[in-house]
Formats: C-alpha cells, structure tokens, sequence
C-alpha cells in the first residue's frame, strides 16, 4: 500500500512545465541529495516550526528562506496533508526556484498530520487555519506582508474556500485541479468530488484508506522545542505502514459503507461520509467552498480535461469572476486548462499521449506563468504578467493546439442540439441508434436495456484519479463497452466539415424504469474514421433526485420522467470524417458506485436486482445532448 499511496502522492505533486524555459533549471535531473545541496547552497532553513492556531494547536511548519536576503520578503504558501518533511520532486523544484526568485517558501502540514498537532479533517479547516497561517505570516519580521497560495489537488484545495475569507495578507493564489475543494457551485452540487450527480465516487474510498490514520501515532503537544522538533522531522516520518489493498478486488465489496471496516480499519472519515445525501448541512460544516461565500482573491486557475472535477472547476472560475464581493480579485481571474489527466502539468511538452491518444505538442510556460502571476500580486511587478494575458487559455482537444477566449464558455458557443434516434434497436455498436438534428416522430421505437448492478459496464478512462490504480485516466477506445447489450449507443453520419465543441455539455433523457431508483450514464466520444472511440467526457445521474437534491423520489414503474445529468465540460474538435457519438447506460464502474435499483439506503445494501430501463425519443418525450459548438 505504501507504493501505491506513494505513487499517488507523487502524481499529484508533479507540477513542473516540460516547455523549454518553464523553470530556470531542470531539476529533474538532479538526485534528492544534488537538490539537497542545491538547498542548503542557497537557502536557510528552519524546520519544526509550530505555527499557533487560534485554538492553541500547532501546526508543523518549515520555512526556507532566500540566504542574505534584505528586506522584508514575499512568501508563498504550500499546505499540504502529505510526508513533506522529507521533500518530494514536485515541492522540491517549486522550493528552489522559488527562494531562488527571491521569495520564502513555507510547507505547513495540515492539522492532524504528521508533525502538526491536532485532529485531522479533509481541507484542514482552510477558514481557521489557513487564516491563521496567513496571519502569523504577515506579521513575522521577514515577510512583506504579501502571501501567495500554491499547490495542486489537496494542495489547492484547501485554498478555495479560504479565498472567499478575503484575509488581507492573501495576495494572490494559483489552485491547481482543486475540485475536490467545492461544495455547491452553480450546477454543480459535487461536495467535494464525493460525488457526480448524486452518484459517490469510488475514487475517494482508496484516497482516504491512504490519508486518513484514526491511529495515529504523534510527538506530545508539550513538545515545542524548534530545534529538537526539527531534529526528530530529520530522524523519523511518523507515516503509517498499511496492509497492502488489492483495490481491484476490494472496490467490488458490498456493501459499500463497510469497504474500509471489512479490511479491519477503525470507522473514520469515509464512514461519515458516506452516510451523507448531497444535500446533507454538513457538507456546510467542512473546509468546502460553496458559491455563497463570496470571493476574495485574485486568481490564476490550472485545470486539466481529463480531471475528476473539470466541470466544478470552470464553473467556480465564472463563479469567482462574477462574485464582486472584492471587485479587484473578481476582475483578475484567469484559467489555464491542459488535455492532460489530473495534476500531470509535467506531461505538457512536444509529442503528448494522454491515455492512448496522441494530443500532439501541448507544450505551456507553467511555472513562466505562476512565478509572473506571483511576481505581479506579491512584488508588484505590474509588467510580470501582462494586463493584454487572455482570460482563458485552453487547449482545444483533436484540432490539438492552445486556444484563447474571454469568457468561458468562450462568447461565440452556440447550442447545437442533436437527438437521441433508433428503430428500437440502439443496443450496442451493432444497433440502429442514431444522433439527428431532427426531433423524432410521435411513433417512434424505445430503446429498452436490462441493468444488472452485479454485471456493470466497465469504466474505460475519462476523468478520473487517485484510486489505487483501479480506473486509469485519459483517451481511451470505448468500443469494448460498445459491444455490451446494455449500451445505447447513438451516433452521427460522417462529418463533411470539423465541429469544434468548447464549453458545458447537457444531455436530457426522457427514462423509464422497472425499479424504484437507477442511474443514468451519458458518455460522449469521438469515432475516428477508422473506428476507434475517443472518450471525450462522462457524466451520470441518480433518477431519485431528479427533483433536487434534497427532495429525493422513488420512480413509478413504466412512468416516464426526465433526466438532466450534470454537464459533460471540454474543449474538443469532431474532425471530418469523424462522428459525435453518445452512448447511454446506467452503471460506470468502478469510477462510481453501482447503484442497487432498490429504492433504498444503497450504500449500506448489499443485495440488488435487476432493472429494466428505457430511453424514450418520441413525440413530446424526446432524448437529446446540446453541445456548444463554435460558430
């Protein structure tokens, strides 16, 4: 388990630039103990700081500091839930550079986490603790008062709800694929990744087995001696030695509230949890950024397509920009967003394969743009980052090359409405199924599958991450899928000329069900002429709360219903020749769970049936996907 936790660790931290001149030195090539020396060359240290939080609990701080620098000094913050005591490739670059630049780095474990004192929770407690930090920092002799916030995953996450604190020490932020930071924006009600459309994600059940160490070993709360503290970091790690976890097997395990119990670990975080509706008030009690707390800081956003949380990503940026609760840091909102999966910025650079798909030269200045952003906010460089830089940077998937707009979606997406069509025969690659941009006629055929939670559709790539290795993420051929019976699938003529799709996509299903409650799985791909079938995005929804999420209702038998899953987000050309194709099932799994069709608690059942479901497109229960098309 080690490895694997490893191995996630190390992803997520991975944020250089492979552009030629994204940061000064290739750090990469130096040993841990060349950028050891490197360090010590160039940086004084002070390690096992124990910052005072306003509840008196300390939270393990190291300081790195430019050597012989003058002056009171710029600071950017990292704060992480990981071993970074002992720094890691990604951190360690960000380090250098950074003191290098002339600036102080600070790594803080979050509460509750190896040297910190405390309780740990998801987010650290960003609207206390992160205030705190910011505060203890403004007022130390060497700083000038300006902090900037940096990280990617739990890194960025945390910084979310902290900017809508507007501390006045926050100068500046850059949260990199930071979803798993939001709570409820716009049409997004993920709370925090947890889930997609009502649905839980499995990703987060390995994370926590991982993260979450209710037996925790400490050093005693009366230990505050800096130098001592700094020599037992030097000597010891305090990380947790788990039983190795075959998550390929374990993820299988019902019911699903017992996945991490079953396997003798003490009820923690996930059995909290995962009791939770998405409308439940605690998800308001946690370290999650919720659309209502105003905003504060200006903001440089790094996003990726093929994420968990692309589409709260880009919903919360327009969030930010319209929020006006600071109007200077809601007029200095920025995004980048890269064809890569989560957190892999190190990936952009000449000759990108991202799953299977060749995405061709994604190359980007990452670090040429944080250091300008923090140049700008934190020295007051005002030429750093130029005033003329586009709104949003993105990277327009097939046409494979870096796009700019003002807005997102950018002004010129236009709806493009196509309907789901078939004789009744849409099942499997095999079928009739066809995307018309004409509506069908009143008589038209249903589509009908059987769903059986015990044989689920397999999950082929997409967005996804940190989960033991069980969904691997990015572009990959989903005609294996496409053979099943129990896969719609809905498909266009040929292209006589390219269709380039950026922005929000939204399906609406008209469904039927045998069962009280099921899911409803939209997947949209892009079939090469040769045939193989890029996934481009997912999405899938719980029919029980189809109302809202806190007003869920079980299905009437045979009862048509409609079904608006959470939008598909991305930028992707439909080349000539190619098709826009749409498939419909009701389970993705292992990315989600698999819902039972019971009607009941399914995360604490262990048995399920059968369901017999129904896609209706005729006459006034017409099926459809609008996609934003640029005219």
């Amino acid at each position: 388990m080690k490895k694997i936790i490893a191995s996630l660790v190390a992803a997520t931290l991975t944020l250089s630039c492979a552009a030629p001149g994204a940061i000064a030195q290739d750090y990469a090539k130096y040993s841990p103990e060349a950028m050891d020396k490197e360090l010590a060359k160039i940086a004084t240290s002070r390690l096992g700081v124990l910052v005072p939080m306003r509840d008196n609990v300390g939270l393990s701080t190291d300081i790195y500091m430019p050597k012989g620098a003058k002056g009171p000094l710029p600071t950017i913050l990292w704060k992480t839930p990981y071993n970074e005591h002992k720094l890691k490739g990604g951190t360690y670059r960000y380090v250098l550079e950074s003191v290098k630049r002339g600036y102080a780095f600070i790594v803080q474990n979050e509460r509750g986490r190896y040297f910190s004192q405390g309780k740990w929770e998801i987010l650290g407690n960003p609207q206390t603790d992160g205030y705190d930090t910011l505060t203890w920092i403004a007022k130390q002799p060497w700083s000038n008062g300006k902090v900037g916030t940096l990280g990617c995953s739990s890194s960025a996450e945390w910084q979310l709800a902290l900017a809508g604190m507007n501390h006045p020490a926050h100068a500046a932020m850059v949260p990199m694929s930071a979803g798993a930071g939001i709570g409820k924006v716009g049409r997004f009600q993920e709370q925090g990744n947890w889930y997609t459309g009502g649905v839980p994600r499995n990703l987060f059940f390995v994370w926590l087995y991982g993260v979450d160490n209710p037996l925790r070993a400490e050093l005693p709360a009366s230990l505050t001696d800096e130098k001592l503290r700094a020599r037992i970091e030097a000597y010891n790690d305090l990380d947790p030695s788990k039983p190795k976890v075959d998550w390929n097997k374990q993820i299988k395990h019902l019911p699903v509230d017992q996945m991490l119990t079953s396997m003798g670990e003490p009820p923690a975080t996930f059995e909290d949890f995962i009791k939770r509706t998405p409308a439940d008030p605690a998800w308001r009690k946690g370290g999650l950024y919720h659309e209502d707390m105003g905003w504060g800081v200006p903001a440089l956003w790094f996003n990726t397509w093929y994420d968990v949380s692309i589409g709260p990503n880009l919903e919360l940026f327009n969030v930010a920009r319209a929020a006006n609760t600071d109007k200077e840091a809601s007029a200095n909102q920025y995004a980048v967003v890269a064809p890569v999966p989560h957190c892999a910025f190190s990936r952009l650079g000449p000759d990108t394969v991202v799953g299977e798909r060749d995405m061709g030269d994604t190359s980007f200045d990452v670090d040429g743009a944080i250091y300008g952003w923090f140049d700008r906010w934190l020295k007051g460089d005002a030429k750093a980052f130029p005033a003329k830089t586009p709104r949003v940077q993105y990277y327009m998937m097939g046409e494979n090359r870096w796009k700019s707009a003002a807005q997102w979606p950018p002004q010129n997406a236009k709806p493009m409405r196509l309907y789901l069509r078939s004789g009744g025969k849409a099942n499997s690659l095999y079928g009739d199924g066809r995307l018309l941009p004409e509506a069908a006629p009143a008589n038209e055929a249903v589509d009908r599958y059987r769903y059986d939670p015990m044989n689920p559709v397999q999950t082929i790539g997409g967005g996804d991450c940190c989960n033991g290795g069980v969904v691997v993420p990015g572009a990959f051929d989903q005609r294996p899928i496409e053979a099943r019976s129990d896969v719609l699938v809905y498909t266009t003529d040929p292209l006589d000329k390219p269709v380039d799709v950026a922005g929000f996509v939204d399906a609406v299903l008209k469904v039927s069900s045998s069962a009280r409650d099921t899911d409803f799985a939209v997947k949209l791909v892009d079939v090469a002429p040769d045939g193989t079938a890029w996934i481009i995005g997912d999405t899938i929804f719980r029919a029980r709360y189809r109302d809202g999420y806190d007003k869920p209702a079980m299905m009437q038998p045979g009862q048509v219903y409609t079904i608006r899953p959470t939008p598909i987000t991305t930028a992707t050309r439909f080349g000539v020749g190619h098709r826009i194709r749409v498939e419909v099932t009701s389970s993705n799994f292992p990315k989600f769970v698999r819902n039972l069709n019971t009607g009941g608690p399914n995360e604490s059942e262990k048995d399920g049936i059968v369901a017999d479901n129904a896609i209706h497109h005729a006459g006034e229960a017409q099926s459809y996907i609008e996609l934003p098309v640029l005219r």
